[in-house]
């Protein structure tokens, strides 16, 4: 999904306000980022590990994963257009005692957040992409940043499984017997390849141009998988595809399994699965 030209002048105004808020002496904590905090089932804030802030829970599901204890989310998961939303001195304030800040290569107003706040955090560079192989390439990488490499290992190996689960889970429910042919949104390559699907074609981040439509079509794909955040409407209509929108975006709790549980459980039902 696609989260650019947050409004800057907000954040601009909004720096001021935490140079106020400071300025004042308060002993207390600031508000958690984004209306919430999670706390990946360790020390709360200001106790042993980084204190990460993230843009959205996707980057929050990877620095979790990675091991990361306290975690804080800018952008509210409600929001599914991130200029849409105006960030609050308490976020600046999050940014300003963090360690890390983790942002996607599509969200450039990440470092504008870090700026307006004053933080000497790590500007760090996500590859958001739910493909499993790229998830723990990440994973990896955040661990050898945050030193939390022994807990990311015990992530994977859970993650293993589960993936490996639910990928004979959704094979088993192939139409005859069948591998299915589908096609994609660039975002949404991964699910497909959880259904152990025969990819056939591509569309987006634009909406599908009468060219795309027709040489899509020809392909007589069984499925569409469309990107639930960023959705341009019936992609392929009258082809007889069956169009699936799979979510990308974990949940307030940043836990990745659920995303493939329910992409798994969408690729069933429209297989005719249980």
């Amino acid at each position: 999904m696609a989260r650019t030209r947050v409004r800057i002048s907000s954040l601009l105004a909004l720096s001021a306000a935490l140079a106020l808020a400071t300025g004042c002496g308060s002993s207390t904590d600031p508000e958690p980022a984004g209306g919430g905090s999670v706390n990946a089932g360790g020390p709360a804030s200001g106790k042993d590990g980084p204190v990460v802030v993230v843009t959205t829970t996707w980057e929050g599901a990877f620095a979790k994963a990675a091991g990361a204890e306290d975690v804080k989310v800018i952008v509210p998961q409600s929001v599914h257009h991130a200029p849409d939303y105006d960030p609050k001195p308490s976020d600046l304030a999050a940014v300003a005692k963090a360690d890390f800040v983790l942002y996607a290569p599509f969200e450039p107003y990440a470092a504008k957040i870090k700026e307006a706040a004053g933080s000497k955090a790590r500007l760090v560079e996500v590859n958001l992409d739910n493909d499993p192989d790229k998830v723990k390439t990440e994973v990896d990488k955040l661990a050898g940043l945050f030193g939390t490499q022994d807990a990311a290992t015990k992530w994977k190996t859970g993650f293993d499984a589960e993936y490996g689960r639910l990928n004979e889970d959704v094979q088993a429910a192939w139409p005859g017997g069948k591998s299915p042919s589908v096609v994609t949104q660039v975002f949404t390559a991964w699910a497909a390849k959880l259904a152990g699907a025969t990819p056939v074609g591509t569309f987006g981040p634009e909406a599908v141009t009468p060219s795309q439509l027709a040489g899509l079509s020809a392909k007589k794909p069984a499925l569409v998988l469309d990107n639930a955040h960023m959705s341009t409407g019936t992609v392929l209509p009258d082809s007889g595809a069956v169009q699936i929108k799979i979510v990308n975006y974990p949940g307030e709790d940043l836990d990745l399994l659920p995303v493939y549980r329910n992409a798994a459980a969408e690729l069933k039902k429209a297989m005719g699965g249980s």
